[in-house]
C-alpha cells in the first residue's frame, strides 16, 4: 500500500502523464457519446448483455462444454489451463512442436516444406493484442527459452520497445505523447526525430510488415467465443489481428473461459455495444469470425474447403482463477468484455493512470478481479475509489462495480483451490484506526434508532460549518466533514415523497403512444439518406473509405482504371471477381510483392459502412491482406 501511494503522488506530479490522460479523458468521452447517440434502445440492448452475460456465468460448464465440442468439430485444437504456468507450458510445447528438431518448416506463400535444418534460426512469434497474455507473462515465459516475441498491435509495440506493461487495457500507450513516441522510434528504430504521426505509424507499419511475413506462429486473443458455432471473434482496429491469424503457419488463441456468449445473434448485439463502449466507434475496422484451420473440402462432413490460413489453430481456454471468482462474491465481474469504459470514466484512472496500480488489470474492474487472477495482495486497489459510481454507468453490461468494490474492501476474496473458497478479511488495505473507525460507525448504522439519534444529537452541537480531521487519519489532508444537519435526510423525505411520485405518473403519462426506439431509429436513417445505399455509402465515406456506383457493364473498366491510376500492375483477385479484370495480371496465390488484393463481398452494412468477407473455395482471405 506505501509502494502505491507513492507511485500515485509520482503519476500526481508528472505533467506529461497528466496531459496525456486529460486529453484520453475527454476524446474518449466525446467519442462514446456521439457513438451511442445512434442506438437510442442503448438501455435495452444494455440490460439484454447483461442478463445474456448473467445466464452464461450462471451456466459456464454447460456453455463451455458445447464450445469445445464445436470449436474441435471445426478443427481446431483445444487445450484448458488452469492457471499461468499450464498456459505458458502449453503454448511452448506448442512451439517446440511446430518447429521440430528434423527442421521441416512449411513455407505459407507456396504450400511447400523446405529444408531448414541446415539453416536454424530462432523462433519468431507474431504477438496481436491479448490481455490474457500479460495476464500470465507470456512474453517472458517465451523469451526466457529464446523465442523472439514481438507484439504487433501499434501501442503494443510501443511499450514493449520501452520495456513496459501497458497501462490501459484498450490503449496501451494512453500515458504516452507523440513526442515520447518520436524519441524512442529515433532510439530503436533509427528514424530521425518527429512527431508527424503518419510517419511514425508508417515506420512501425514497415518494421512490423517483416514480422507478419516471416513469423513462425501467431498469438492472439479472443473477444468472444460462440458456443452454438464453436467460432472465435477477434476484434481489433489496426489489421494485425488479421495478420497474426492469417499469415503464419500456426496460430495459438488465447481466451478466459468465461469469453462465451450462447449464439451468433448475441454476438451481434455485443459487437454493437464493445467498440462504441471502448473507441466511440459504431463498429471496430476488423471484426474477424474464426473457425477452423486451413483445409479441403470433406464430402463426407458438412466442412466446406479453407484455401488458406494457418495449417493449425490452437485454442488454449485459461482458468487461471475465474472458476473462483464464479463461486463467490464478485462473479458479476465475469460479466466484463474488456471494453475499458470503466478506467475512462473513474476519476481516480484519470489522475493516476494505469501503472500507478501495479497490476495489468487497472481501474475500477481490475481493482475487482486482480486480487483473484493476478495475485490476493491487489485487494488494496479497491481502496482507490470514490465509489462515485461513474464506472458502473459506463458499462455496457451493467456491473455493479461500487458494489464489487466494496465486497473487495470487505474481504471477499476468491482463493484459487479445488474448493474455490471464499477468504474474508475485512478492510483490505486500511490502517488499523480506519478499520475500529468503521467498526463503529458500522454498529451505529446497523440500528436505525441508534443512527437517527446520534445524527440528531450530533447536530445540535455547536459545531463549525466545515469539521476538520486530523492528519494522522490520511484523509485530513486533503478533506473535510460538512458539520452535520439537525433536520437529516429521512427527514425531508417524506415531504418530497409525494412530488416525486407525482412526476413520475406525468412522464408515464407522456410516453404513452410514443414510437419505440428502434421505428425512431428507422425513421431517421430514412429521411437522413433515403436509402440503405447512401446510407452504406455515408458511413464508409465516414470511415476514410471510398465508395462508386457502377453497373455490372461498366465494372472491368472502371476496375481497371482504377487499379492502374495506382500504379498496380499485378493483383491477388478471388474467383468471383477475377473475371472483372481486365489488362493487369491477376493470380490466386499469395505473394509477399502484390501491392493490391481484389475480393468479392458479401454484403455491406448500412448502419456501418461495414464490408462482411467471407473465406472459402475461391476465396482466399490473404487477397484482402
Amino acid at each position: 500500500m506505501t509502494i502505491f501511494r507513492e507511485k500515485i503522488r509520482q503519476s500526481i506530479a508528472d505533467e506529461n502523464l497528466q496531459a496525456a490522460l486529460d486529453a484520453n479523458a475527454e476524446r474518449r468521452r466525446k467519442g462514446r457519446e456521439a457513438a451511442f447517440a445512434s442506438i437510442p434502445d442503448y438501455p435495452e440492448r444494455r440490460a439484454r448483455a447483461h442478463a445474456i452475460k448473467a445466464d452464461v456465468v450462471a451456466r459456464l460448464d454447460e456453455y463451455l462444454a458445447q464450445f469445445i465440442a464445436n470449436v474441435e468439430k471445426n478443427g481446431i485444437l483445444v487445450h484448458r489451463a488452469g492457471d499461468a504456468a499450464e498456459a505458458n507450458k502449453i503454448v511452448l510445447d506448442i512451439t517446440q512442436y511446430a518447429v521440430r528438431s528434423t527442421g521441416i518448416q512449411v513455407d505459407r506463400y507456396t504450400s511447400t516444406q523446405v529444408d531448414t535444418q541446415h539453416a536454424p534460426r530462432n523462433i519468431l512469434i507474431a504477438k496481436s493484442k491479448s490481455m490474457v497474455s500479460e495476464e500470465i507473462n507470456l512474453n517472458h515465459a517465451l523469451e526466457e527459452h529464446g523465442i523472439r516475441v514481438v507484439e504487433t498491435d501499434l501501442g503494443e509495440y510501443i511499450v514493449q520497445l520501452r520495456g513496459e506493461r501497458p497501462s490501459h487495457i484498450i490503449t496501451p500507450a494512453v500515458h504516452l505523447r507523440r513526442g515520447d513516441v518520436g524519441r524512442l522510434f529515433h532510439e530503436k528504430l533509427g528514424i530521425p526525430y518527429t512527431e508527424d504521426i503518419p510517419t511514425l505509424t508508417n515506420t512501425a507499419r514497415r518494421v512490423l510488415r517483416d514480422v507478419f511475413l516471416t513469423a513462425d506462429i501467431g498469438v492472439s486473443g479472443v473477444n468472444f467465443g460462440v458456443a452454438e458455432t464453436g467460432t472465435l471473434c477477434i476484434v481489433t482496429n489496426e489489421g494485425n489481428g488479421r495478420m497474426v491469424t492469417t499469415l503464419p503457419p500456426v496460430h495459438v488463441a488465447l481466451m478466459g473461459i468465461e469469453r462465451l456468449v450462447p449464439t451468433l445473434d448475441d454476438l451481434a448485439l455485443f459487437l454493437s455495444l464493445l467498440p462504441r463502449s471502448a473507441t466511440g466507434q459504431k463498429m471496430s475496422v476488423y471484426a474477424s469470425l474464426i473457425h477452423s484451420p486451413r483445409r479441403i473440402a470433406d464430402p463426407s462432413t458438412w466442412l466446406e474447403a479453407c484455401p488458406d490460413g494457418p495449417q493449425e489453430r490452437h485454442l488454449i481456454l485459461l482458468d487461471n482463477g475465474r472458476s473462483a471468482i464464479r463461486h463467490s462474491p464478485l462473479a458479476e465481474s465475469l460479466y466484463c468484455i474488456r471494453c475499458g469504459a470503466c478506467l475512462n470514466a473513474c476519476p481516480v484512472f484519470r489522475e493516476i493512470g494505469g501503472h500507478a496500480y501495479g497490476s495489468i488489470y487497472p481501474g475500477p474492474i481490475g481493482s475487482v478481479i486482480s486480487c483473484a487472477l493476478v495475485d490476493p495482495k491487489f485487494a488494496y486497489l479497491a481502496q482507490a475509489s470514490s465509489l462515485c459510481g461513474a464506472c458502473r454507468e459506463a458499462c455496457p453490461v451493467d456491473i455493479d462495480l461500487p458494489g464489487l468494490l466494496l465486497r473487495v474492501r470487505a474481504g471477499h476474496l476468491p482463493v484459487i483451490s479445488d474448493q474455490c473458497s471464499v477468504i474474508s478479511g475485512e478492510g483490505r488495505g486500511l490502517p488499523s484506526v480506519v478499520k475500529l473507525g468503521l467498526k463503529l460507525y458500522r454498529r451505529v448504522a446497523a440500528s436505525p434508532r441508534l443512527f437517527r439519534l446520534v445524527l440528531r444529537t450530533l447536530g445540535l452541537f455547536p459545531l463549525p460549518q466545515w469539521i476538520r480531521l486530523p492528519a494522522w487519519t490520511g484523509w485530513g489532508y486533503s478533506k473535510d466533514f460538512p458539520r452535520l444537519t439537525v433536520r437529516p435526510f429521512r427527514a425531508r423525505w417524506k415531504n418530497v415523497k409525494q412530488s416525486i411520485k407525482e412526476t413520475g405518473k406525468q412522464l408515464e403519462r407522456e410516453q404513452v403512444g410514443k414510437e419505440t426506439s428502434r421505428q425512431v431509429e428507422r425513421k431517421q436513417v430514412d429521411r437522413e439518406t433515403g436509402t440503405a445505399v447512401a446510407q452504406f455509402t455515408k458511413e464508409l465515406t465516414a470511415l476514410g473509405g471510398q465508395a462508386y456506383l457502377v453497373s455490372e457493364q461498366e465494372l472491368p473498366a472502371r476496375l481497371t482504371e482504377f487499379l492502374q491510376s495506382k500504379g498496380v500492375e499485378r493483383v491477388q483477385a478471388d474467383e468471383s471477381v477475377a473475371k472483372y479484370i481486365t489488362g493487369i495480371l491477376a493470380v490466386r496465390e499469395p505473394d509477399p510483392t502484390i501491392r493490391a488484393g481484389v475480393t468479392g463481398v458479401l454484403v455491406g452494412i448500412a448502419d456501418t459502412g461495414s464490408l462482411v468477407l467471407v473465406g472459402g473455395r475461391g476465396r482466399p482471405l490473404t487477397a484482402s491482406l
